[in-house]
């Protein structure tokens, strides 16, 4: 193909986008539930076809009608469900898509699938979850990976790790390598400098030499939540250390004659240069601040989508020397348990395993079942086990997803 389409799906207010067209994708559509990001997205680009509404539905869009035609498949599916901070209640979260995402391989048939979650999703809670949608890539003819990228190596003055996984077909596989560091990035106090003396504020060079970190993460948080503000207690301390007052945005830089006991608060300006826009990578968001803010805490950081999406493009053009693929396995368990259609014992699990310790088994498979439905039985005076469905919404009718996303739409984001 002469160019490089690609459908994205939760593409938020457009950080994502934004990396993959300066990789040299273009948007054949880009489909998001949040109208607000949605109005962010058209602002900056109007020539691209924008789908308003629950990616899962097919009134918004049909996966099936792009069969064959994008390179890429792309997306940022929502983090809640694996999220540290909550409750990581994973396929059992109405808000998980990520397995239905993968599901849309199958049915798309791009060249190339990116999905991009936080660090959570990388945790041994999710290691089952890990094996199943790789297991899937491969029956759908795909080869994948799953890395964690820190933005700070790619330019972005925080400390914002995205667990990304990249899935190609089996001749551009080889050629595909994760994008290198680009160095360290700047500090907050260097990258916002001149955005704090705008106003003449006299503080502001005093300020930046304080200001000689980068950020902790940029939390957008929900619409379940009040105002905006740049975290919880942790990430409110190492901004003060900063010089930078956490609770709450600014609407414009200090003024001159301003005087501050912490520190100055950011702008939404300031927030999305943190997250990763920039001269080099312009961007304008629309909306009142807290939804300006929303849409920049829970952007992709477009330079990290460049990387990546450089990296797809490279494989796709075959540049550079083919390396040898290995397989990556992240559940034993899991694996062992999927290999039999019939119960298997203790004893032959704890060995397929590698265990030595019947506790920590009776631990993974807890975890397991989390995601898993795990059949346990006793017959005689052994323990046996048989693998059951996967809990998560993967597109089915009957799924309890839909009932409790109508509920809980309103607070959706």
């Amino acid at each position: 193909m002469s160019t490089f389409p690609v459908v994205e799906i939760c593409a938020g207010a457009g950080g994502q986008a934004l990396g993959l067209e300066m990789a040299g994708f273009d948007h054949a559509l880009a489909v998001e539930l949040d109208s607000n990001a949605c109005n962010t997205l058209r602002a900056n680009r109007s020539t691209w076809k924008i789908a308003e509404g629950d990616v899962a539905d097919p009134a918004v869009w049909r996966p099936a009608d792009y069969r064959g035609e994008v390179a890429l498949l792309a997306g940022g599916v929502p983090c809640p469900p694996f999220s540290i901070a909550g409750k990581q209640l994973g396929a059992n979260d109405e808000r998980d898509l990520f397995a239905w995402a993968v599901e849309q391989a199958a049915v798309v048939q791009p060249r190339a699938l990116l999905l991009e979650n936080v660090r959570g999703l990388s945790m041994p809670r999710f290691a089952g979850y890990r094996q199943h949608v790789l297991d899937r890539l491969a029956q759908f003819g795909y080869i994948a990976e799953w890395r964690l990228l820190q933005a700070s190596d790619f330019g972005v003055p925080q400390l914002r790790p995205r667990f990304i996984l990249v899935a190609l077909k089996p001749d551009d596989a080889p050629f595909f390598k994760w994008p290198e560091p680009v160095g360290a990035p700047p500090t907050v106090g260097r990258s916002l400098v001149d955005l704090m003396g705008a106003n003449g504020w006299g503080g502001a060079d005093a300020w930046a030499r304080k200001a000689n970190k980068i950020a902790p993460t940029i939390v957008g948080g929900s619409k379940k939540h009040g105002g905006a503000d740049l975290g919880p207690t942790r990430a409110k301390r190492a901004w003060a250390e900063m010089g930078v007052d956490a609770l709450g945005l600014a609407d414009a830089p200090p003024s001159p004659d301003d005087r501050f006991q912490i520190g100055p608060k950011l702008t939404c300006e300031m927030v999305a240069r943190i997250q990763g826009w920039s001269d080099g990578y312009p961007w304008e968001f629309t909306g009142r601040k807290t939804s300006r803010y929303r849409q920049i805490g829970n952007a992709f950081p477009p330079p990290v989508a460049h990387a990546v999406g450089d990296a797809i493009m490279r494989a796709f053009r075959r540049e550079g020397t083919a390396r040898k693929l290995e397989s990556t396995e992240h559940d034993p368990i899991y694996k062992a348990l999927r290999s039999s259609d019939d119960f298997i014992s203790q004893e032959r699990l704890m060995k397929l395993a590698g265990l030595a310790d019947p506790a920590e088994l009776e631990r993974r498979i807890s975890l397991l079942s989390r995601d898993f439905e795990v059949k346990i039985e006793n017959s005689g005076a052994k323990t046996v086990y048989r693998l059951g469905n996967f809990k998560a919404f993967v597109g089915q009718e009957d799924h309890d997803r839909h009932d409790l996303f109508l509920k809980h739409r309103a607070h959706i984001s």
